[in-house]
């Protein structure tokens, strides 16, 4: 038996445009620090408005989330739901933050058709399965309403007609979202790489930024390669975001997501689980979602990571447990591909961008970024430019932490533990 290949399946056969190996600038107009969605869609608007831009990468470009995700997307609805965002900020921004939500997916869908990046997107739409009967109530209820508000594009799934859709008993009906979408987020990431460094942004890779020192409106950035002045500093490092910058740090809960793919099963085999070669995921509050890569003959399933040492092996095996408690005809099924990521929670289940101390950011996407980090994106550039236009429903929204953290979350272990226990409580 072939080992278990512990690098990410996305990867495979993709070229990545290589960063620069000069000497780095002694200054520039715009830093960003991090080369993933975020980082580098905002070099390449600003690159293009004629702005200096040097970016600077820890390791390399698409390294983190950007490259590693599941590479599913959607209006990336706020975690609270309709329900909690109500009460936490009223009814009417509510409704903002939400309507913004199908804007970003809109801008994120045009982006991709003008910079004509080849990324295996496809439009399958996305079946969310509901772990109770009570679930699949609330799932239609929750999307009637939104699609008559805002105007979601959904259709119920009843459990008698789920097979045309999921390929297993274990839902009790379900939610078709049909502007959900799949790609190759490595593709993704390296394309909007290469159209920012044909703009003219300089990428630096392996090129760790130690610290911000600020001199009047003039900031100083301390690399591994030595030291650069800018006039306007972006931070984009999401879940990778190190004590370097412990104001953005103790804002963010990282959190690591597993990851694995399937030998190659056939696409009989694939047709069997999904149907329709859509996105897929559950009402469960231990997230587990799973999908066909894009040629359709390998599954992809992801979920939250209990091995503390985040080994391969063990990542694997939890994963392709949970896969074969929803699809049975996996058992003989093995893993070829094992990897993780590290995504970025926050304290209030929200993503966050604005200016701190002079430091511009856009961060914490709580697992669902990829349309929304490229949507933060440009608005985040347009601030800059002094753009009109700029403005998200995000904008005022307070950047909070707790009292003591530090952006250690030692309290994950325990955190996963009790969603599992509210899983088995709910019948899950």
């Amino acid at each position: 038996m072939p080992d278990l290949i512990s690098e990410s399946y996305w990867k495979q056969g993709v070229d990545k445009p290589a960063g620069d190996q000069g000497n780095l600038p002694t200054e520039c107009d715009v830093a960003i620090i991090g080369a993933g969605f975020t980082g580098l869609t905002a070099a390449l608007h600003l690159a293009r408005a004629g702005r200096s831009v040097t970016v600077f990468e820890a390791h390399d470009i698409g390294h983190g989330c950007s490259g590693r995700s599941g590479g599913m997307c959607g209006p990336s609805f706020h975690k609270l739901g309709l329900q909690g965002l109500t009460k936490r900020y009223g009814e009417a921004k509510a409704w903002e933050i939400l309507r913004e939500s199908l804007a970003s997916l809109d801008f994120f869908f045009s982006f991709v058709e003008a910079e004509g990046i080849d990324c295996d997107l496809q439009l399958v739409g996305r079946f969310r399965g509901a772990a109770t009967a009570r679930e699949y109530n609330a799932l239609v209820k929750d999307s009637t309403l939104l699609a008559d508000k805002i105007g979601l594009k959904f259709h119920p799934v009843p459990r008698d007609m789920q097979k045309a859709e999921i390929g297993t008993d274990l839902y009790h009906g379900g939610v078709v979202y049909e502007r959900d979408a799949g790609l190759n987020p490595y593709k993704l990431v390296t394309g909007i790489a290469t159209r920012a460094i044909v703009a003219g942004a300089h990428v630096f890779e392996n090129c760790a930024v130690l610290g911000i020192d600020h001199t009047g409106s003039v900031k100083t950035l301390r690399t591994v390669r030595g030291e650069i002045r800018a006039k306007t500093v972006i931070i984009a490092t999401n879940g990778y975001t190190g004590p370097e910058f412990p104001y953005f740090r103790r804002r963010l809960i990282p959190v690591t997501a597993g990851v694995v793919a399937t030998e190659d099963l056939g696409i009989k085999k694939i047709r069997e689980i999904s149907p329709k070669l859509r996105m897929h995921g559950g009402t469960h509050r231990l997230v587990f979602w799973y999908r066909p890569t894009p040629d359709g003959k390998r599954m992809i399933f992801g979920g939250r990571v209990m091995d503390r040492k985040r080994r391969p092996g063990p990542v694997s095996n939890d994963l392709m447990v949970l896969a074969r408690r929803v699809f049975p005809q996996l058992e003989d099924a093995r893993a070829e591909y094992c990897w993780h990521g590290d995504v970025a929670y926050t304290f209030d289940h929200a993503p966050h961008l604005g200016e701190a101390d002079g430091i511009h950011y856009a961060m914490g996407y709580c697992g669902s970024g990829i349309t929304r980090s490229i949507y933060f994106a440009r608005q985040l550039s347009r601030k800059i430019l002094g753009q009109a236009d700029d403005t998200t429903a995000h904008d005022d929204l307070k950047f909070t932490t707790l009292p003591f953290y530090s952006g250690n979350p030692w309290f994950m272990p325990f955190v996963l533990r009790w969603h599992a226990l509210m899983d088995k409580l709910a019948g899950h």
